[in-house]
Order: C-alpha cells, then structure tokens, then sequence
C-alpha cells in the first residue's frame, strides 16, 4: 500500500499531469486564433505548480515516496518552482512569435510545454536510476515534438532529426552508464548505490567504465564540449519560441541530475568523476567562447555563449571534494545552482528580445538586425544590455556574481591546479566580453536598418521589463538568492 508521503512527495507532478491531460481536452474545443483558454489555463495550472512547489522548498523538509525512488527535497523543490515560472515565461514570450508562424492551430505548443515540465520534475525528484531516466526521455520527447513544431518548415525540421539522433546517442550513453552502475552494485537506488561503492568492495574498473558513460550523457544535456555539437544547430533551426523553452527549464534540470547522480550517489568515486568535469570545462570555455567570436547569427552566439556558460557550472561542480574532504562541497555546489538559476533568468531575457523583434515573415535572428535598437526603442535595447552585460560579466549585474561565486569556490580549494583553471576561467571571460559587447556595439552605435517601432502585446511588456529589472537588482542585492542556494544544498544534501 503506498503511503501518504509518497503523495505529498508527488503533488506537484501529479496536478502537473491532470492539467496537462484536462488542457489538451479543453483545448479541442477551442475557437481562438490565438488559444487564450489554452493560454490562460496553461498559466494557471503553471503558476498553481509554482506556488506548491515555493511552499514546499520553504518549508525546508526532506520527505521520500514510492520506496525510496522519489525523493522531495529543498534544492529539488526550488528548483521546480523556477522550471515552472521559466515555462510561464517562455510561453508569455513565446505565443505572439507562435500565433504569427502558425504554429497554434493546435494546442500542441502549450500541452507539450507541459510535459515537458513533467519530464524535467521527474528528473529533479528522482532518486532512482530508473525513475530518472523516465524522466529524461519524457522531456527529450517532447521537446523532439517542439522542435519540430513547425512542420511545413524545413530549418526545424532538420534541426529535430539532428536533435532526435544525437539526443538518441546520448540517451543511450546514460542508460549503458546506469546499467554498468546498476551491474556493479545490484541496485537502482541512488542511495544503495552510494553504500555499495563507499563500501570499497566492488572492482573500481568496472565503476569508472561505467561512470564515463553516465558524465557523457550528463554532459549532454548541459550542452558541455565536446558534447555541445547539438545545440548551436538545434538553437538556429528550431522556431525561437521553442529555442527559449529548450535553453532554459532543462538547464536546472540537467544540474539537479548531475547532483542526484554524482554527488548524492558517487562522491566515493568524486576523484574519478572530477578529473573528467575538470576536462569538460576547460573544453566548454575555449569551444564556446572562441567559435561564439565567429558567429553572425545571434541565436547561433547565444548558442556558442551557453556552452561557454556552462563551463562555470561545471567547474563547480568539479571542485566540491578536494583530498578526500568534502568541506568545499556546499560551497562549490550552492555556486553552482546560482550560477545556473541566474544564466536562466538571463536567458529568458535575451530570446524574449529576440522574439520581441521578430515579425511575420521575419525572424530578426542575424547580429545586424538589432542595428540602431535604441533609436527605435530604448527599453528594449537597455534590457537587451543589461543581459549581455550580465552574460559577460560586468558588475553590477547578477552575472558577474554568478562568476564571483564560482571562482570563489574553485581559490577556496588552495590547489594550484584550481588556481589555474579560476585564472583561465578569467581570461575566457574576457574573450567572451568582446562578442557581447559587439551586439550592444550594433545596437547603440550602427544606424538602424528599418524604422519600424517594436511593439509588444501588454504581459510581453511587463513580463521583459520585470525580467531586466531582476537581472539588475539581483546584481545590487544578490545575497538572497545566494543564501537560497546555500540553504537548499545544505539541508538537502545533509538529509
């Protein structure tokens, strides 16, 4: 008989499911051009999940369900709750660019963002080999089906089976990792997996085979080199609305799966696992950041820009156990969710400019499009900044914390080879100022290439404007999120 903590550690998923299934329903009867009932239910349903999830984090309390095989924690919960207000942004952003490409003849866009979300809560919540991976495929599915939203455009679709065949390859890297993992130690559960290697009795060979596999898929998903080759493609081809909700949500849950997995289950094994992130990294920052020089696409930079970004996080989390010691390990994980919770909320910024800018029939996606933005709108060019700075860095934007902590983290260590890799970090940081810096280079100084003034339905409006302002005021006072962070590694980690 299962328990009533198996429900509570499930609420969420489980209204999460039924308004899925109760929107894809209503949305049949639908007249709307636009689908606002879907609109407005979907918000709904995501703003409920929101809240719950909120409530749950701030109560601080551990509680596992279903066997040991989900597990409800302060990290998993706050991170729930910024998936689920990064989907209510992304489709705020995303329906006006949707309705003009036809894309919402049905209310696929809106059902499958869901269970998308679906997907990326199970991941959050797993504790299970198993359960985890279940999670993952449910939201590669559905986001193979976004991509490829657009079916009378070639672009997307093309882009969906690059996706779709290297998401395949790497799915299978993680399942043949999990297996090996599985073989060695008999069981599926997270925690029994980190009893039987702790234990020291199973051949270490077999471990590490296994382990190679689970960091490549891992690496995959958070888009580290030379695992990126999907997303500069797959940013560039698919619809800009489903490029947002790609390059956002699942970020946090790809971060949460690298816990759950090697931190949580494989610390024993965290001399192996960490070598191979520390490679990870040092290829993300110089393969992102050096081809992101090149480009003149600007979904394409951002593209190149993330696999940059995520070097950051994976330095974090290459750092947490130094000689044995897991001291710097709060400090070097907590870097690591406020570094990946921060890109996020940059990043719904900047592809909402980018959708903003966006007409029928035309997609402002080249670098000289934003030509003389400021002249046509002021606002919109000093958001657009405002991420860009925060991208690169500069102070007093919520980025240049981002770094801050991280770097903190890997000089904390005192090991010389952390010392270096915070030094190239650094130098990296500057190669990426000079792309960024040219975007708002074009927009403030380039003449403008047409004259037409950028208008935006209202909750676009108020959504950007609240976005840019986040962005700046968690660079002025940053220490709230910062202990946010901390608290939910401590406590879940200590559970």
């Amino acid at each position: 008989m299962i328990d009533s903590n198996s429900w509570l550690s499930m609420y969420p998923e489980v209204v999460l499911l039924v308004g899925a299934c109760v929107i894809a329903m209503v949305d049949l009867s639908v007249k709307s051009a636009q689908r606002t009932l879907t609109y407005i239910l979907t918000l709904v349903t995501l703003g409920v999940v929101a809240v719950m999830t909120g409530i749950s984090a701030a109560a601080g309390t551990t509680v596992y369900g279903f066997g040991k095989m989900v597990v409800s924690d302060p990290m998993g919960n706050w991170l729930k709750c910024f998936s689920a207000i990064s989907m209510m942004v992304c489709l705020v952003y995303g329906r006006p660019y949707a309705g003009q490409r036809d894309m919402l003849r049905g209310g696929e866009l809106f059902t499958l963002a869901l269970f998308a979300l679906l997907g990326i809560f199970i991941m959050i919540s797993g504790s299970n080999f198993l359960v985890l991976y279940l999670g993952l495929e449910l939201l590669t599915l559905a986001s193979y089906a976004l991509v490829a939203l657009r079916r009378d455009h070639a672009t997307a679709t093309e882009a969906a089976m690059k996706y779709f065949v290297l998401g395949a390859m790497a799915s299978g890297f993680l399942l043949y990792g999990l297996s090996m993992l599985y073989g060695a130690t008999g069981s599926l559960d997270i925690e029994t997996v980190f009893k039987a290697v702790g234990a020291g009795r199973i051949n270490h060979q077999v471990l590490v085979f296994g382990l190679v596999f689970v960091v490549a898929g891992l690496a995959f998903k958070l888009g580290a080199a030379p695992f990126h080759m999907w997303i500069p493609d797959v940013y560039q081809g698919a619809p800009t609305a489903v490029t947002l909700m790609i390059g956002s949500a699942p970020e946090l849950a790809a971060f949460a799966m690298a816990i759950r997995l090697l931190v949580e289950g494989l610390i024993p094994l965290a001399f192996d696992w960490q070598q191979m992130l520390i490679v990870l990294a040092v290829c993300s920052l110089a393969i992102g950041n050096l081809a992101a020089i090149a480009q003149t696409n600007l979904k394409r930079m951002l593209a190149y820009s993330t696999i940059g970004q995520m070097g950051f996080v994976v330095l974090a989390l290459a750092v947490g156990v130094v000689n044995g010691s897991t001291a710097n390990g709060h400090n070097a994980y907590s870097a690591g969710m406020f570094y990946i919770v921060t890109y996020v909320l940059t990043t719904l910024a900047s592809f909402g400019i980018i959708l903003l800018l966006a007409r029928e029939g035309f997609e402002s996606e080249e670098i000289a499009d934003l030509a003389g933005l400021n002249q046509r709108s002021p606002l919109y060019a000093g958001i657009m900044a405002v991420c860009l700075f925060s991208l690169a860095g500069i102070p007093p934007l919520v980025g240049f914390y981002a770094k801050l902590t991280v770097l903190q983290a890997l000089v904390a260590t005192g090991q010389m080879l952390h010392l270096a890799l915070a030094i190239f970090a650094v130098l990296m940081s500057l190669i990426a100022a000079f792309y960024y810096l040219r975007v708002v280079k074009v927009m403030y100084f380039d003449a403008p290439i047409t004259a037409t003034t950028v208008a935006a339905p209202a909750d676009v409006r108020i959504v950007l404007s609240l976005n840019g302002a986040l962005i700046l005021l968690l660079g002025i006072v940053p220490g709230g999120l910062m202990t946010l962070c901390a608290d939910a590694i401590v406590k879940t980690l200590g559970s």
